[in-house]
């Protein structure tokens, strides 16, 4: 059976209470582990390009307080979850690595092998999402990852929600047989039948969602799942009836690329130069206005 990590992001809305709802609801729902976003807008995007984003400054209302971060995990455990974050700067590697169970790097950070090569030198267990990738981008990352705990691999299609006929989900098999490593899907989808898929036809290792407690948290958007959603789901996965034989849709043709519904986020992916959005040359016309 399929790990189900639930990705709480920025739902937890700066709220103890609302993060130990979410977290409970979560392990009734059958997830197994649960994992936050660690960041600072000024981690996520370069000066020139928040300066005349003011939707992207917004963001800092996102951020997750620090001093919630002990009693958070103490909470995740006590509800029987594994505790993960995703960090998004250098120095929040240094903060969650005496909390954490796992550390996962976000699709739009894979290009930066120094936050790679920073989760892997704690010796903690590695999540890899390859959202926007090819596989060229996939192996270098792959290797920055050298040391890591354990290494898993999501397929990831950035789209928010990301289309059932773009989910290409036979590049599950294609990663896990490539690099022989745990290789999961992380949904953006919202769909039941693509996360059963995912399962039961690519035995996917883990399966990432995000979640949302009430539709009310930070990240909005189509690609949350409800706690409700998200016990169906787990409860289909388990069933023992046949999958739908012959191919479908959403299993596509396993070429590791980026799919139309990504191509507008793959500029917008961090640069390796300093982890900041959008790649340099992408910056360029924010620097010139």
């Amino acid at each position: 059976m399929a790990r189900f990590i639930a990705e709480i992001g920025s739902n937890h809305n700066r709220d103890l209470v609302r993060t130990r709802s979410l977290l409970d609801a979560c392990a009734h729902a059958g997830a197994g582990a649960a994992k936050l976003q660690i960041f600072r807008v000024e981690d996520l995007f370069a000066p020139e390009v928040l300066a005349q984003r003011p939707e992207l400054r917004e963001r800092r209302a996102w951020e997750f307080p620090l001093e919630l971060l002990d009693p958070v995990a103490r909470h995740a455990r006590r509800a029987g979850l594994e505790f993960g974050a995703t960090p998004f700067g250098l120095w929040a590697v240094d903060e969650l690595a005496p909390v954490v169970d796992f550390f996962k790097v976000a699709s739009y950070e894979l290009l930066w092998h120094d936050l790679i090569r920073a989760c892997a030198a704690t010796g903690r267990p590695l999540i890899l999402s390859t959202g926007m990738a090819t596989l060229d981008e996939v192996d270098a990352a792959v290797e920055a990852a050298h040391g890591a705990g354990e290494l898993t691999l999501l397929h990831c299609v950035s789209g928010y929600p990301a289309p059932a006929e773009q989910c290409n989900l036979a590049v599950i098999a294609t990663l896990r047989e490539r690099y022989g490593c745990r290789v999961g899907w992380s949904d953006h989808s919202a769909s039941s039948a693509v996360v059963e898929r995912a399962v039961r036809r690519w035995d996917a290792s883990d399966i990432e969602l995000h979640v949302d407690l009430d539709g009310t948290g930070n990240e909005a958007g189509e690609h949350n799942w409800t706690p409700a959603q998200l016990a169906a789901t787990t409860s289909a996965c388990r069933r023992d009836d046949a999958d739908p034989e012959g191919p479908l849709p959403m299993d596509g043709d396993g070429v590791k690329r980026p799919m139309p519904v990504e191509q507008p986020d793959v500029p917008w992916r961090a640069d390796p130069s300093d982890g900041l959005r959008p790649l340099l040359e992408t910056r360029v016309s924010f620097a010139a206005a």
